[in-house]
């Protein structure tokens, strides 16, 4: 079935999903559904920085990772679009010699999201997404909220399942070494100089 403009009511597919007119707002499927994404400026700004962190501490690490911002992974609810995403460096060569439409789940080190307040994607980022990126066996979920000040919430898969998240306030710096080392704190998401 293709989707018309007006996105008739589904189940869609990712054919459906891969049909939508470039309108620059980005969708999701999951469960047959399309999600609309909530981007701003802001989110968007926050995003970026968020990679280009990652980006360097994984130069300075020499690790072999590549990262991705945004992307499509497959999930068994379907097609999800992570802000940022940190990918095993050969399942990324091997996706990319492939030419295929998205990551695997299973080839995911780390996937990031950033929360749009008061938006229809809230709710998935903070519960649905939960439930999708541990069942695709990703083994860290970053899930960065900006307001009222920013903090991060590192969910660690153990035994399938993200067990209690870390959280590290605005003022704090979050440090982790898996999957390399980096440290991060979350006022810097919104730090407008450290963007250029």
């Amino acid at each position: 079935m293709s989707v018309a403009h007006d996105h008739a009511f589904g189940p869609y597919t990712i054919y459906d999903l891969d049909a939508l007119p470039d309108e620059g707002k980005g969708y999701e499927l999951a469960d047959g559904w399309l999600i609309p994404l909530s981007p701003s400026q802001r989110h968007d700004m926050a995003a970026d920085i968020l990679r280009d962190r990652f980006r360097s501490a994984a130069r300075a690490a020499d690790a072999k990772v590549y990262v991705q911002a945004p992307m499509d992974i497959s999930t068994p609810a379907g097609v999800r679009k992570p802000d940022v995403g940190l990918i095993d460096r050969d399942a990324a060569r091997t996706a990319h010699e492939a030419n295929t439409r998205t990551f695997y789940g299973r080839d995911l080190l780390l996937v990031a999201e950033v929360v749009s307040r008061r938006s229809g994607s809230e709710h998935v980022d903070r519960v649905d997404k939960l439930y999708d990126y541990a069942n695709a066996g990703i083994p860290q979920y970053w899930i960065i909220d900006l307001e009222p000040h920013p903090r991060i919430e590192v969910h660690t898969l153990v035994d399938g399942e993200y067990g209690s998240p870390t959280t590290v306030h605005a003022g704090d710096v979050l440090s982790v070494d898996s999957p390399f080392p980096i440290g991060i704190d979350p006022a810097e998401l919104l730090d407008v100089d450290s963007a250029w």
